[in-house]
């Protein structure tokens, strides 16, 4: 099934692809690979939310946020190859989650995106999530992600 039917099927909607917020791009490609930058929860109107997890948000709150993230990596990674039906699979993620140290539920957060991705593409993919002390702009979570495209 094509991934752009798929995405009609469940009700998604692709945000814009708002630009890099410093030096940097939002997508390299290089052969069948393409690697998307760190990307965070923000807002079709630019809103970024903030707030730790574990303090300030709860692990399903942050979780719906990571699902934010998977449509705006789609978002860019459409840009990028023009058409999501060029994509062979999801390769890998690295998820990082603004955690209180005391905080173990990391992965949990993260399936807000690899959920959404799973769905979409129907296979799993590596991945890794980890807790870190602050992301940019204060943002609760940043997801990173490597493709495989024709």
């Amino acid at each position: 099934m094509s991934v752009e039917r798929r995405l009609r099927e469940l009700g998604l909607e692709l945000p814009p692809v708002h630009p890099p917020a410093a030096s940097y791009v939002n997508a390299v490609r290089t052969g069948n690979l393409v690697y998307l930058s760190g990307t965070g929860p923000v807002s079709a109107d630019g809103h970024v939310p903030t707030g730790k997890v574990g303090a300030d948000l709860t692990t399903e709150e942050a979780a719906a946020y990571a699902r934010i993230v998977a449509l705006n990596l789609l978002a860019v990674l459409r840009r990028e190859v023009g058409d999501l039906d060029r994509v062979k699979r999801v390769v890998k993620l690295l998820g990082m989650v603004n955690a209180t140290p005391d905080f173990v539920d990391h992965s949990k957060v993260i399936n807000g995106c690899s959920s959404l991705l799973v769905g979409v593409f129907g296979e799993g993919h590596a991945r890794s999530a980890v807790g870190v002390g602050s992301l940019p702009l204060g943002m609760p979570v940043e997801i990173e992600a490597i493709f495989e495209v024709d």
